[in-house]
Formats: C-alpha cells, sequence, structure tokens
C-alpha cells in the first residue's frame, strides 16, 4: 500500500477479538490512531469500555472520541446453549442499530461494517458466490446478520457506509473452535489423533493479513455505499490442509469421522467472487496457504493469550 497522507482516528468495535487484534495493530502501524470499543473494561488507554446495548453510554462515548472513521466488527457469532437464539439478533442488529444512530450525531466520513458470507447460505451450484447471489441464510448467524445489512441500509442517506462479506479466514491467534486453528494445534501439540466432520469439502479461505489489507484499503479510499465480497476466490480442501500440515510438521495423526460433526446436506464446494472489490480498490489475496499454515504452526497456542472471542 503506498503511504498514508492523512492519518483518521479510527475506532473499531470488536477491538479484542481476533479481526479486530490484528486490524487494530495494522492500522497503528500505518500511521493512524486507533481506539478500540470493547464490551468489558480491560487495562489499556487505547481501549474504551461501552456496551452496544447501552444507548446512553454509546452516544456520550462516541460524542467525546468523535472518531473520523469507524470499523464495526463487533457481533455475536457463537452462543453458549443456555442462550436463546434471539441473542444473534439482540446483538447483530439492534446493537448495530444503536451504533448507528449514535454515529449519526458524529457523523464519521466512513463506517465500515463487518457483515458476513454466511448470508448467502449454501448454494448448490458450485459457481463462484458475488455480491448478486440471492442471500438465503439457513443460520440464525448468518439470517442476523442479513438483518442487519438490511438495516443499515436505511443509514444510507446521512452516513458514508460500506458492507463487508468476508468468507472464511483465518490465522495465527484465532480460536481453536474454528477448524483450521483447531487441526493446526493438533498438528502442534503432535497429538496422535483427531475428530472432523465431513472430508470431502473444498473452502474459499483468506488469510486474515490480506483480510486487513482489505480493510484498510477501503477506509483510505474514496469508496462508500457498496457491499464487497472479501474472499480468496480460490478453494482449499480440508484433505489438503492435512496434507500440508503433515508435511511442514513432519508429524502423522489419525483422522476419525465424528458423526456429530458431520453436517446434512454438506455442500463439498464453496467459493467466492472478489472481482467488485479487485477493481475498485486493487486489492488481490498475497499470502499462499501453506505459507499462513506454516505461520500458524510456530505461533503460540491461542490458550496462553487469554483473550476473549467475541466479535
Amino acid at each position: 500500500m503506498k503511504p498514508i497522507k492523512h492519518p483518521q482516528t479510527i475506532l473499531v468495535t470488536g477491538a479484542r477479538g481476533f479481526t479486530g487484534r490484528h486490524l487494530c495493530h495494522a492500522l497503528r502501524n500505518r500511521g493512524h490512531r486507533v481506539i478500540g470499543l470493547t464490551q468489558h473494561a480491560v487495562d489499556d488507554a487505547d481501549t474504551v469500555a461501552c456496551d452496544l446495548m447501552d444507548s446512553s453510554a454509546l452516544q456520550s462515548t462516541l460524542t467525546r472520541i468523535k472518531p473520523d472513521q469507524v470499523v464495526h466488527l463487533a457481533a455475536l457469532a457463537f452462543i453458549a446453549s443456555n442462550e436463546a437464539a434471539e441473542a444473534y439478533y439482540r446483538t447483530n442488529v439492534v446493537g448495530t442499530c444503536n451504533l448507528l444512530n449514535a454515529l449519526e450525531k458524529v457523523q464519521p466520513n466512513k463506517v465500515l461494517i463487518a457483515s458476513s458470507a454466511n448470508i448467502y447460505g449454501q448454494p448448490d451450484d458450485g459457481k463462484p458466490i458475488t455480491e448478486n447471489t440471492p442471500p438465503a441464510p439457513v443460520n440464525h448467524y448468518g439470517a442476523s446478520k442479513l438483518a442487519m445489512e438490511h438495516m443499515v441500509r436505511t443509514y444510507a442517506h446521512t452516513l458514508p457506509i460500506i458492507i463487508t462479506r468476508p468468507f472464511n479466514y483465518t490465522g495465527p491467534g484465532q480460536d481453536e473452535h474454528f477448524l483450521v486453528p483447531k487441526i493446526v494445534s493438533h498438528f502442534r501439540h503432535r497429538a496422535s489423533e483427531i475428530e472432523l466432520g465431513n472430508l470431502d469439502v473444498s473452502r474459499d479461505f483468506t488469510s486474515i493479513h490480506d483480510l486487513v489489507e482489505a480493510y484498510i484499503m477501503l477506509l483510505e479510499s474514496e469508496i462508500t455505499g457498496e457491499t464487497f465480497n472479501v474472499c480468496s476466490g480460490t478453494t482449499i480442501s480440508l484433505k489438503q490442509i492435512l496434507d500440508w500440515l503433515m508435511m511442514l510438521s513432519g508429524h502423522s495423526l489419525t483422522v476419525n469421522v465424528n458423526p456429530i460433526f458431520v453436517r446434512k446436506n454438506e455442500i463439498k464446494l464453496l467459493v467466492g467472487d472478489h472481482t467488485h472489490l479487485s477493481n475498485l480498490t486493487g486489492w488481490a489475496p498475497k499470502q499462499t496457504f501453506i505459507g499462513l499454515l506454516k505461520e500458524m504452526l510456530a505461533y503460540p497456542p491461542r490458550s496462553a493469550l487469554l483473550l476473549t472471542e467475541r466479535e
């Protein structure tokens, strides 16, 4: 990327999550002033605690900070078994609505809202998914993100908004309840076996570093009012990931298929199309997946970081 000309004060919600930590670090390295917004207090001068469900406190916080730009990453992606599905909508839709209401009075020059490729559901034609592919979410997380997108667009006349739809992405520091970090952890600890679900699947994986670069390019551009897929445009099979890790680690393990992890009607191939993003920004994925796996193998275990994943 070109050297930065105009440093911004950028507020990042969900700053302590996987994506937030990588993005905040990269933005600061670019020369921006970054303030993280988290739900719970932390001992960090560049982080502010504020619950998105507390409209009054949120308005006061944003009025005090007066961010030039906002990146909204905070969302609920997983819920505990004792929580109702409505938690997705309360956090992802109502929380985002509260944020946008407060931002209308602050008027930043750009607001980047992270949605999800989960809104597309499971297209069965195997073709690359574009931003024009009809949404068809199959779970509450995807449905809540789609509902959020519709709600966000009602602010299009008052706020300069960009919506991103990231596909699968991974990298060092991601929680091990995600597939790739789980597999990497088993090889790092030289486990004798691992339990997985369907093995005959291929997915579109993006490096966290490439995703962060896409977000920064969008923030530093003049673009507003657009929706973008963020993806690699290629697929990698689960079997290929296992083979690469065996090669990189010099360790072999037994793979057992656990019926509990096998999804009904699993789509074998899921791939996105980033043409729209590339055409408007020049962005393209750079890091090879095997290089990313090597980096993840060398990274300290996620549990040692004692950070909460609640993006």
